[in-house]
């Protein structure tokens, strides 16, 4: 019987420059395989705990906590157990914490170990991580949502809203529309130079110019996608994550400093309809506060048959929370985040609850990332249909984009579900 023989964690870091937890797993068979957590910008209040040090070290950033967790308490744990049984192993895990948002331990230390524990089930049994997650059913290349404007708490400009992406829904495989992005990125690129603008990066990889407001982005964006020889709305659309959360102020509304205005919940969504009738829109991410779930429900009243709408912040990719937003019909669509939740089996929960209840499921990264690819086979396993990992500029992106296009070319019959992801 193989079995678990070592575990332990490193401090590495992320794309930030901030330090991270990579976690190792030793099995009895020779097999080591490695996971690295990644670190948000832009957190809920009920994301799972990040465990930080708060010392001289990294400015209060270490995690040598978070590692020690991993190298005493969980690797005596876990020693000798089977690693081929996640939902077991993820449940100790979540005993051994004892609380719900994993503050003793700390979510980057047992989402690190979850993680490496996939990983070294595939290895051992010679398959790759979506099939071992996902089985044979695993088959779903996810259309991607590419950031290639920045704003927000990603970027140090005067633009509100924190994502302006591209969605290539007009293709057939995902290669082809990988390729259509990356033409209009370089598009975008030189036209940005063309107007004098800066076409520095944030931290997901979208240029981040100052903009005179937060629909120039809009135009610029368009105007690239004709350049590059796509039709926009139709090969190429727009989708945007506004983390409404970072605009409340303490009398609740929405401060939008480069219009110089604040705005009530229905006011802004009096803003998204005149936006959404200009451009083809075709999916918001957090478009109102955390807090403000009367705000979201008008929202899904008045958007939610026309456009995708999706809960981060709001909910945090926790299972009970997106059980309660469904009953009072929030949103229609979830972002998924692992270090979120906490473990694997916690995240394939969520996803499981959305998907039966005909939410839509994004796969994403963080705003600090790394080379690992994890969540690229986490969202074929899960058939997920999208993610959401930045733009085509920076390798611990690319990694990710470049990991879908391997398995690509390992499924024979995979779907890309293109113009079927929007009918």
């Amino acid at each position: 019987m193989v079995y678990i023989d070592d575990i332990y964690a490193n401090e590495v870091l992320d794309s930030r420059g901030n330090p991270t937890v990579k976690a190792t797993v030793v099995l009895s068979d020779g097999t080591v395989q490695s996971a690295i957590v990644p670190s948000g910008a832009s957190t809920g209040r009920k994301e799972a705990v990040e465990l930080r040090d708060f010392d001289k070290r990294f400015l209060g950033k270490g995690v040598l906590k978070a590692v020690e967790n991993v190298n005493s308490i969980i690797c005596d744990e876990l020693m000798g157990l089977s690693p081929f049984n996640q939902t077991e192993l993820d449940g100790i895990l979540k005993e051994l914490d004892g609380t719900g948002n994993y503050s003793n331990l700390g979510a980057n230390a047992v989402l690190g170990v979850s993680m490496a524990l996939a990983r070294a089930g595939a290895k051992s049994l010679e398959i790759p991580l979506y099939r071992y997650l996902g089985g044979i059913n695993a088959l779903t290349l996810p259309v991607p949502m590419f950031n290639v404007i920045n704003g927000g708490e990603h970027a140090n400009n005067n633009v509100d809203f924190q994502e302006y992406m591209i969605m290539p829904v007009g293709f057939d495989k995902y290669s082809e529309a990988l390729r259509a992005v990356c033409e209009v990125y370089q598009r975008l690129k030189i036209l940005l130079n063309e107007l004098g603008h800066s076409t520095a990066v944030g931290d997901e990889g979208g240029f981040a110019p100052d903009l005179k407001s937060n629909e120039e982005p809009l135009e610029l964006i368009s105007k690239a996608v004709r350049k590059a020889g796509y039709k926009m709305g139709d090969d190429i659309v727009l989708a945007l994550d506004i983390a409404a959360s970072e605009l409340v102020n303490k009398q609740g509304k929405y401060v939008l400093k480069s219009q110089n205005t604040e705005l009530s919940s229905d006011e802004l969504i009096d803003y998204y309809e005149e936006i959404c009738k200009k451009y083809p829109i075709i999916s918001i991410e957090d478009g109102l506060g955390e807090d403000d779930w009367d705000g979201w429900k008008e929202l899904n009243k008045r958007l939610g048959d026309k456009i995708q709408l999706v809960g981060d912040d709001i909910f945090v990719t926790n299972e009970s929370i997106l059980t309660e937003g469904i009953y009072q019909e929030i949103g229609n669509a979830i972002l998924i985040k692992p270090n979120q939740i906490g473990t694997v089996t916690q995240t394939m929960q969520t996803i499981r609850l959305a998907q039966r209840n005909s939410y839509k499921c994004i796969m994403s990264h963080r705003s600090g990332e790394s080379e690992d690819t994890f969540i690229a086979d986490f969202a074929v396993a899960l058939n997920c249909g999208q993610i959401k990992t930045g733009a085509t500029s920076r390798s611990e992106r690319n990694a990710k984009y470049n990991r879908l296009l391997e398995i690509e070319d390992e499924i024979e019959f995979c779907d890309f579900l293109g113009r079927k992801l929007f009918p």
